[in-house]
């Protein structure tokens, strides 16, 4: 799609309106409550409830929020693989290995030499007046979907983005939901050792390399590695920064819109949010949490006319997002392992992470048939959000459900391809994984474990060869003047 990532949003939506069909843009006013999730349903893709499918990213010129001026919304940008690829200037299957090489030889972030690149100004500190979509009425509020938060270790030193789900509760207010564990909750839970808030800045609005890099696993970027430094080796050019203008805090130069503000020791009320929560990438409504940390907002900076960029949950977009950082784990795995995988794809349908599709080479003794299923279980042991492992051969086209399907028609046996793995340590958003489901699970969050192998074995590869068309012979051009052939 293009040579060199765009460095920010604008440029990737430049690069967009270059293409027919890749990007749409609706000019109606549409209210930031239901108006947007509901004209974009169509687009969203599964696990969003059918009638709907992938589709173009969608630019809503005029979003109102309750109160407040109309502005602009984004939505769908990452769409299909082949869209968020393509903004990186690769393929779906190259963009893993481009993030493991990104990860290998990281070019660390540099402050901004020309701040009037981005201009930027202080709008009125009031995020209700933001245009924040309220996707369904079972929300607890507006959520910030893709908000990319910033933040620095005050023990470690090493900075962390990553994207995490925000409801807003006032004008300067926002409660956070943050994986136990992860790297943001332990840098505020570092600060508050030393008795202060952790100061954060809250980016709504990134170019491509940067967010991609924000969704990457902790088995890849693991907390001594700066998500900035992978992402400006994906870009090619390092990532500028800026002070906050309220906090102790940098954030990224180009962003549309910045929140500044800290990461409080003080919790919501659990009158606030303990009733709703909002749909999840799995399709479900998410289970609802009695009280969370609060954010206290400082400022609100953008650039001119900002473009506020959101996701749908349930849609197709988070789970291409969470997809590729996966990908790149289980091929950081398997490398490790010497295992020789062509290709990994997270499907799209698990989430980006339930589902894991290894496209293996041509086998080339009988002992690659025993490989291919020691190298299946240890994904699906190592990575505990990994359900379903297919395993498919070089010929099976990985970014094709038809193909996927074929192959698991046509080239396994439940008797003997399919190996479960009882009672492992899985992911409760899922909710199968609950012993009101099954008995055979220990606890809710675990699952019974699969890997589908859908190789040919190796002593009757000669009886699966898939035909080829023929491209027809094409006639020796006759030279001007010749003599036709007797």
């Amino acid at each position: 799609m293009t040579a060199r990532p765009p460095v920010d949003l604008r440029h990737a939506l430049a690069t967009l309106d270059l293409l027919p069909g890749e990007l749409v843009r609706v000019g109606a006013e549409l209210p930031a409550r239901y108006g947007v999730s509901a004209h974009y349903a169509r687009w969203a893709g599964a696990p969003a409830a059918p009638p709907t499918g992938p589709g173009p990213a969608v630019l809503f010129d005029r979003v109102r929020p309750d109160h407040g001026p109309a502005r602009a919304v984004l939505m769908g940008l990452y769409g299909t693989r082949r869209r968020a690829a393509g903004l990186l200037g690769c393929t779906p299957a190259e963009l893993p290995r481009r993030l493991l090489a990104a990860v290998a030889a990281p070019r660390p972030p540099v402050p901004a030499t020309d701040p009037a690149r981005w201009p930027r100004g202080t709008l009125p500190l009031d995020l209700t007046a933001l245009p924040v979509p309220v996707l369904t009425e079972e929300d607890a509020g507006p959520y910030l979907t893709l908000g990319a938060v910033l933040a620095t270790d005050p023990e470690t030193g090493v900075r962390n983005l990553s994207v995490h789900r925000m409801c807003v509760q006032g004008p300067d207010t926002l409660t956070i939901w943050m994986v136990p564990g992860r790297d943001l909750e332990l840098a505020h839970q570092a600060a508050l050792r030393q008795g202060r808030p952790l100061p954060v800045a809250i980016h709504l609005g990134l170019g491509p390399a940067v967010l991609l890099s924000s969704c990457c696993p902790t088995s890849l970027v693991p907390p001594s590695v700066d998500e900035l430094a992978v992402a400006g080796a994906l870009a090619g050019q390092p990532v500028e920064l800026l002070p906050c203008r309220t906090v102790d805090a940098e954030f990224i130069a180009h962003a549309e819109y910045v929140l500044e503000g800290e990461l409080l020791a003080e919790r919501a009320p659990e009158s606030r949010h303990g009733e709703v929560a909002t749909p999840e990438f799995l399709g479900y409504q998410g289970r609802a949490h009695p009280s969370l940390p609060l954010v206290r907002v400082t400022a609100v900076t953008a650039r001119e006319s900002p473009i506020f960029q959101a996701v749908s949950g349930p849609g197709h977009e988070q789970s291409v997002l969470l997809g590729f950082g996966m990908e790149a784990a289980v091929l950081d795995l398997l490398n490790r392992r010497g295992t020789p995988v062509r290709a990994v794809n997270c499907h799209t349908a698990g989430g980006g992470q339930l589902m894991v599709v290894l496209q293996w080479p041509a086998k080339r003794d009988p002992g690659d048939d025993a490989a291919v299923l020691a190298s299946a279980e240890a994904v699906v042991e190592e990575f505990r959000m990994a359900k379903l492992v297919l395993c498919v051969d070089e010929d099976v086209d990985v970014e094709s459900d038809q193909d996927l399907w074929w192959a698991m028609v046509t080239r396994f046996q439940a008797d003997q391809d399919l190996r479960v793995l009882p009672d492992r340590e899985g992911f409760p958003l899922d909710p199968s994984q609950h012993t009101g489901y099954s008995r055979a699970i220990s606890a809710d969050g675990r699952t019974a474990k699969a890997v589908f192998d859908c190789t040919v074995p190796y002593a009757q590869r000669s009886r699966f060869r898939r035909p080829r068309f023929t491209e027809p012979s094409l006639p020796v051009p006759r030279r001007p003047g010749a003599p036709l052939p007797r």
